[in-house]
């Protein structure tokens, strides 16, 4: 079988070099092997290695931040299958850090170093290289599938899906230059990550513009849990400034007001280790009623030697800020973060569409519910990785149990309910005849950096103040009224001011990131308006109490999406099985 897998985070990585022992795979990713969200996740990998932890403690605490809303079975599959997939990372030589304290050698039974970050019982977060873990666990599978028999596409944008007879059959993929072309296939798995970039201010790498997930839309398939987007606590709140990891927290740290007040312990009984989506309102609350005054991490308890030594990343981060952390506190203020919702999936990757998997941050299997638990997200992307590439050839049940619950309910919405889509076969030619399918071989693997901007050809954008207004009109909407906090008024508002939104001609990158942008903020903000409650990453202030009568989880699905989705090619239009044994790359931007 030919394997398409769009993307290069942990979950596409995984799920390539699985899928490459039996089947022929191609790995397509936006940017560069690394540009991803995978190399700058910081905290670590949470998984109940250590003799003092278990796996039913991990499941209750995934289950405690996800305030009863994650599916069981994926709950379980994540945490039971968690202690073997990393050994997988250190077999293949992930590494990570290591401990001589006599009392953790004790406690643990190993010499694993081990971070606590919030709504964790145990000390049980494995991490590399301080506060880097992300880019130690990604050099070491790019590395690893370097040595499979894996074709790789660098710099090039999934556009959309190619759906035949209510299966899919293929993608449809640009370069950076905007040029087209069509990749026949029997299995797609989508691996792409989220969305931050539908907000001003996100952790977010450049490539989370959510191509992959609006594809999905737009060929039909089921989507659940948009309304559900977590918002961590502690962006450092400067320009373009980064993410301070939850586990600096979780080593001691604490936060204060403008007065040098330590405002958390009045807001949860668990202080600054309470649920993230807790700790984010919280510090909203705090910069509210100090008149807009940012609050502070104060991580001056820890030590000078010791912040250094475990966060040297960070340090360095918060040095280049113009900030001392060893010295003083720093400013920060919650930013978006992680999708909860997705692709709705099984426990194995499979979507509502024969032919479609998704895993990672861009399905929705469930395992997360209604509020993601720190550092669950690299080990959803092991443990479901591999689970999505051993159901690819296998037999597909007739019904799939999506989000692990075969009564999910879904409902399906007409366009004129979020406004007018763009025809997704922007990559095919006026008249008919498919994409130009001419390939790109690079000259190495490090190439030019991830820009969505840097289309310089006269196919590109022939308006870039009006792409820059769409993108912008689409980030104020959602930051503002589907934000951190949210209400009817405000929810419908953003409904309507969205599908005012005229999607733009997809010519460029940049054009079909911000058509994928707008199409997923008008079905979240539908999503949002639609869930009267409040519940975990989903707060309304209007109705400010968790419904026991309310679903847990509903899906939607375009009424007419297969409808228009794109026909496939009548030949192959690719060229991508390796010669050899060894993965050839290439780009969609020569170096």
């Amino acid at each position: 079988m030919h394997v398409v897998i769009v993307g290069s985070g942990i979950a596409g990585l995984t799920a390539a070099i699985r899928a490459s022992a039996r089947h022929d795979v191609t790995l397509v990713t936006k940017g560069g092997l690394a540009d991803g969200a995978t190399a700058a996740a910081q905290g670590g990998i949470a998984v109940a290695l250590g003799a003092d932890d278990t796996v039913a403690l991990h499941e209750h605490d995934t289950h405690t931040a996800a305030v009863g809303s994650a599916d069981a079975r994926a709950v379980a599959l994540l945490c039971a299958d968690g202690p073997a997939r990393v050994r997988d990372l250190l077999a293949l030589g992930v590494p990570f850090d290591r401990t001589t304290d006599p009392d953790a050698l004790d406690r643990h039974g190993d010499d694993l170093a081990r971070g606590r970050e919030a709504a964790h019982a145990r000390w049980r977060v494995v991490h590399a290289d301080g506060d880097a873990t992300g880019a130690a666990v990604e050099r070491t599978l790019v590395a690893a599938l370097l040595r499979r028999h894996v074709t790789v596409l660098e710099r090039t944008c999934l556009t959309d899906l190619v759906v035949r007879d209510g299966a899919v059959v293929g993608v449809d993929v640009r370069d950076l230059l905007g040029d087209p072309r069509r990749i026949d296939a029997d299995a797609v798995v989508l691996a792409s990550g989220g969305a931050g970039h539908l907000y001003r201010e996100t952790t977010n790498p450049l490539v989370a513009t959510g191509d992959g997930v609006a594809a999905a839309w737009r060929a039909g398939a089921v989507l659940a849990d948009l309304e559900f987007v977590q918002f961590h606590p502690t962006r450092l709140a400067v320009p373009d400034g980064g993410l301070l990891s939850e586990a600096v927290r979780g080593e001691g740290a604490v936060l204060r007001d403008a007065t040098g007040r330590r405002f958390m312990t009045a807001v949860h009984p668990d202080a600054e280790l309470a649920p993230r989506d807790v700790v984010a309102r919280g510090i909203a609350a705090a910069v509210r009623d100090q008149g807009g005054a940012p609050v502070l991490l104060d991580a001056t308890g820890l030590g000078a030697d010791r912040l250094v030594a475990r966060f040297p990343g960070l340090t360095r981060a918060t040095r280049a800020a113009g900030f001392d952390w060893t010295r003083e506190g720093v400013p920060v203020a919650p930013a978006a973060h992680y999708a909860m919702g997705g692709i709705a999936t099984d426990s194995e990757g499979r979507t509502s569409l024969p032919g479609l998997l998704a895993v990672g941050e861009a399905a929705c299997t469930g395992v997360h519910g209604a509020n993601r638990l720190a550092s669950n997200s690299l080990l959803e992307g092991l443990v479901f990785g591999v689970r999505t590439a051993d159901a690819i050839g296998a037999p597909r049940p007739a019904r799939p149990r999506l989000r692990g619950d075969a009564t999910l309910p879904v409902r399906t919405v007409p366009d004129d309910r979020v406004g007018d889509v763009a025809d997704p076969r922007g990559a095919s030619r006026p008249d008919g005849t498919g994409p130009d399918t001419t390939e790109r071989r690079a000259t190495g693997p490090d190439a030019t950096p991830y820009r969505s901007d840097r289309e310089r050809r006269p196919g590109g954008s022939a308006h870039p103040d009006r792409a820059a207004h769409l993108r912008q009109a689409v980030q104020t909407e959602m930051t503002e009224r589907v934000g951190l906090l949210r209400d009817a008024d405000g929810l419908a508002a953003a409904r309507r001011a969205l599908a005012a939104l005229r999607p733009p001609v997809a010519r460029s990158v940049r054009d079909h990131e911000d058509r994928a942008l707008l199409d997923l903020a008008r079905i979240t903000a539908l999503a949002a308006e639609a869930r009267t409650e409040s519940r975990g990453a989903h707060a309304r202030t209007d109705h400010p109490e968790t419904d026991p009568s309310a679903p847990v989880s509903v899906g939607w699905a375009r009424a007419v999406a297969t409808g228009r989705a794109p026909v496939d090619s009548t030949t192959r239009s690719d060229s991508t099985t390796p010669s050899d044994s060894t993965a050839t790359v290439q780009q969609g931007v020569p170096a």
